[in-house]
């Protein structure tokens, strides 16, 4: 009786490790929610959106509510990818634009 060879797989683009990257720093390297811009939601809206759900200062609220308007995007928060997939729904429970991703 042989034994198969464990099957190989290729790694998931999340996942995917740049050659002369540090595999610890790659593996600590946590995940980020964006919010994006929209024509539709008022910037005082997305504010208080940001106060709400992330407890954030009147002011730190207004900082990444202007990056999104003037640059079209802001990193909201960063953690594990299980809590960046709970935030970003959040975002969208709000009816913002969110993603998430791989911090980079």
């Amino acid at each position: 009786m042989s034994v198969a060879p464990p099957e190989q797989s290729t790694p998931a683009a999340d996942t995917e490790i740049r050659p002369g990257t540090d595999l610890s720093e790659a593996l600590d390297r946590p995940w980020v929610t964006i919010v994006w811009n929209d024509p539709v939601n008022l910037m005082s809206y997305v504010s208080w959106v940001f106060q709400s759900y992330f407890g954030y200062s009147e002011a730190k609220a207004q900082q990444l509510m202007l990056a999104v308007h003037q640059e079209g995007r802001a990193v909201v928060s960063r953690g594990t990818r299980e809590k960046m997939e709970t935030d970003t729904e959040a975002m969208h429970g709000y009816s913002l634009w969110a993603t998430f991703q791989k911090d980079e």
